[in-house]
């Protein structure tokens, strides 16, 4: 009986890899290329067939679910439990810190803080030296202490770099100040384990000798997500006896801005002399024309590694390429394209949508419920239910009803106002005593002696904004009222001062929200407050979100990497929303969007579609579009649309393919330029402003149209308005300017 050979199953190129035993290995892996596998089965061989020791090979990966599936697969292909180290980074370094701790001061017994450890001891060390808590948040200043520990780089060290800059120098000694109490605590984070395992390694020749004895083949999966430090401690292990082989993409390297450093996987030949370099090429998951409209995108980046994808699987459909009017059209299509595919006999959770922000989900969110199409949210909470939504909902139903003490405890330390629990009961039961409000509580002096004279002054200025944009709510349109409670309340500045990704998502969801009311604004110029409020409570409550069973899912392109889907639709092509505006700042930025739009086209087995709003209202502001520069570099032979990328042209300033010089800026949707533009309108302290107008002036009125100025005085101003009559609006509220 002929016996079977485990490698009978791989394609040549991954056998090729799979028998490479001694000296440096790179397997380029393009998407669905079958990369894993050839990983398993490559250690399965040396482990089998060549005689070596799972003892001496190391397997690095990036998550613990992809060493368990690694473990698993190696277990099948072998048989038996195998004792070998397949585990993450973190898991690696820190099982030989475990043995050799005291080399770098701490001792055995050391713990590791989690996140929530971390931001306890920042908040200690920012309160200690007396900074601003909502400049200096937990968030920002561990993001900054860990961007610094990935590059390898001390507290001293920031601080000899950060010089005169007032921030860095704050942030330095912040830093300086967290190592000194995890050092006393004998505790390290995350980064430390990387970090001072490769100072264990430089600095000990004797324990890095063990372990280069005893790690005689390494493999590192995802290698071009790796960042500096990670790449520091690979490349000790393996300079030893050379026998490394990393696994990665650099065409799927989309985590930069996370740290990840594609130059790694671009410089590996470098690196290590005599590399061996594999490509595997032959895509398992997507059909043809998928794959090379995919293929003709990627083409266009300079700094990548030269390599094409390819399928034996049929070309399949041609690509949708799909012109909707509005972000509403583009929503209402993907619903009908899904009931469609379902009526066909697809699943619901065949489909897949994957948007660039986490702001564009709402629109899908609320087609989806309006046509009963199970969902989930990958990676995400619903729109609706995000905190920062949540937040401000609150801070509009304060307005509307100032006696809602349930949205009051919501928003009343958010932003942070100094507002402890134990005080928040008081308050509670204190009102509940006097039969009122908490907010009619918060206003009365008397209360004021609970709180702390930091809080006293926010409380007052959350209490006067409350105050004024309920007696002036049927003065303002609610996108008025809106602006001035992002801005007034200091909500939108907290979240400015963390400075952080997640921040600023937060932001861009805030200013989604804006749409929200845009459209209700545009369908009836009338609408009130309480309406709107009872509109937006009805479509909180509409939930076709589907966490477990038969749904479509709704994603980040970041977050698909690594999945796959028959039916993939990928909304938003446009400039400014993708690639996005920041990217178009550096060909860097430009290069890693479009890998990102290589991911996400790559994630489509059977069918994709591309899809590009003519018009958008998004971050608060009506946009005329142009279509992503990403649909004009796929190859019109794998498109199919009734109109083809290309002829949209205004502000198209014609550059080849691959070297696109950019739209017009007015063009481009920017969310924080929106965000400053809102600023500016509601810059004028509470009571003042007007002082450039006069009497007899002409103004317009964002609700009311155009005017007259009869008279004012230190809060009010009194206006004829030629259709609405007399108004006595209050200063620094009214959205007046000059005609």
């Amino acid at each position: 009986m002929k016996r079977t050979n485990a490698l009978d199953a791989l394609n040549p190129q991954q056998r090729e890899a799979a028998l490479h035993k001694d000296g440096p290995l790179l397997i380029l892996a393009g998407a669905g290329s079958g990369k894993t596998s050839t990983m398993t089965h490559r250690i399965a061989h040396l482990i089998k067939e060549e005689g070596v020791s799972p003892y001496h090979i190391l397997a690095v990966t990036f998550t613990n679910k992809a060493a368990a599936e690694m473990r698993d697969r190696i277990e099948s292909l072998i048989g038996g439990g195998i004792r070998m180290w397949i585990m993450t980074f973190h898991a690696a370094c820190l099982r030989i810190l475990r043995v050799h701790a005291e080399r770098v001061g701490y001792g055995k017994d050391f713990v590791v803080y989690d996140p929530t450890d971390q931001k306890v001891v920042v908040k200690s060390c920012v309160k200690e030296r007396n900074l601003d808590a909502q400049k200096f948040t937990s968030a920002y200043v561990l993001s900054v202490i860990s961007s610094r520990k990935e590059k390898s780089m001390s507290a001293r060290q920031f601080a000899a770099e950060a010089g005169d800059n007032p921030l860095n120098k704050n942030l330095a000694l912040l830093y300086g100040d967290y190592e000194r109490i995890l050092k006393k605590n004998n505790a390290m984070d995350f980064d430390d384990l990387i970090m001072n395992t490769v100072l264990l390694l430089e600095n000990h020749p004797e324990v890095l000798a063990e372990y280069r004895e005893r790690f005689r083949y390494i493999m590192v999966d995802e290698y071009q997500d790796t960042n500096f430090i990670q790449y520091r401690f690979i490349k000790l292990l393996a300079e030893g006896h050379g026998n490394i082989c990393v696994v990665g993409d650099d065409d799927q390297c989309i985590y930069q801005w996370r740290g990840a450093d594609i130059s790694n996987i671009l410089n590996f030949e470098k690196d290590f002399k005599g590399t061996k370099v594999v490509k595997l090429e032959q895509n398992y998951r997507s059909r043809g024309n998928i794959l090379n409209a995919a293929n003709s995108v990627i083409a266009n980046n300079r700094t990548r590694k030269a390599k094409k994808l390819w399928t034996d699987k049929e070309d399949g459909d041609k690509i949708c390429y799909v012109n909707a009017y509005d972000e509403k059209e583009e929503a209402r299509f993907v619903a009908r394209a899904i009931e469609e595919g379902v009526g066909e006999g697809r699943n619901y959770r065949d489909f897949a949508v994957l948007y660039r922000t986490n702001a564009q989900s709402r629109t899908f969110e609320e087609a989806f419920s309006a046509a009963t199409v199970p969902y989930r949210v990958l990676g995400g909470v619903r729109y609706y239910d995000r905190k920062e939504i949540k937040d401000i909902v609150s801070y509009m139903r304060l307005v509307q009803n100032p006696a809602d003490d349930v949205a009051l405890s919501r928003v009343i330390n958010a932003p942070k106002r100094g507002i402890g629990a134990k005080t928040l009961a008081k308050l509670t039961a204190h009102a509940a005593a006097e039969g009122g409000s908490m907010l009619e509580l918060l206003a009365d002096e008397r209360v004021h002696a609970m709180l702390s004279a930091k809080s006293q002054i926010a409380v007052r200025q959350m209490v006067d904004v409350i105050a004024t944009y309920t007696a002036e709510q049927a003065n303002l349109r609610i996108s008025d009222i809106y602006d001035g409670l992002m801005m007034r309340t200091g909500y939108v500045k907290a979240l400015e001062d963390q400075n952080t990704v997640e921040a600023e998502s937060r932001i861009e969801n805030l200013l989604e929200f804006k749409s929200v009311i845009l459209e209700y604004e545009m369908a009836d110029p009338d609408i009130t407050l309480a309406e709107f409020m009872e509109k937006i409570a009805l479509m909180a409550d509409v939930d076709n979100h589907d966490r477990n069973e038969n749904a479509v899912t709704l994603m980040t392109l970041h977050s698909a990497k690594g999945l796959e889907f028959p039916v993939v639709f990928m909304p938003g092509m446009e400039e400014g929303l993708f690639p996005g505006g920041r990217a178009a700042e550096s060909e860097g930025g430009i290069e890693e969007e479009r890998r990102l739009c290589y991911v996400g086209m790559t994630r489509a087995m059977e069918k994709l579609y591309l899809i590009r709003a003519g018009a958008r209202t998004i971050y608060g502001r009506y946009n005329h579009t142009l279509e992503s520069r990403f649909l004009r570099e796929i190859d019109r032979t794998y498109l199919d649309g009734e109109q083809l990328p290309g002829g949209d042209t205004t502000g198209l300033l014609h550059a080849p393919v691959g070297d696109f010089d950019g739209f017009s800026d007015a063009k481009v949707i920017r969310p924080f330029d929106q965000l400053r533009h809102i600023r500016a309108s509601v810059a004028k302290p509470l009571g003042m402003g007007l002082t450039d107008y006069d009497n007899g002036d002409r103004v317009r009125h964002t609700k009311f149209g155009e005017g007259l100025i009869l008279e004012s005085d230190e809060r009010t101003v009194t206006v004829m308005f030629d259709s609405a009559g007399k108004k006595v609006l209050a200063k620094g509220v009214a959205p007046l300017e000059k005609v």
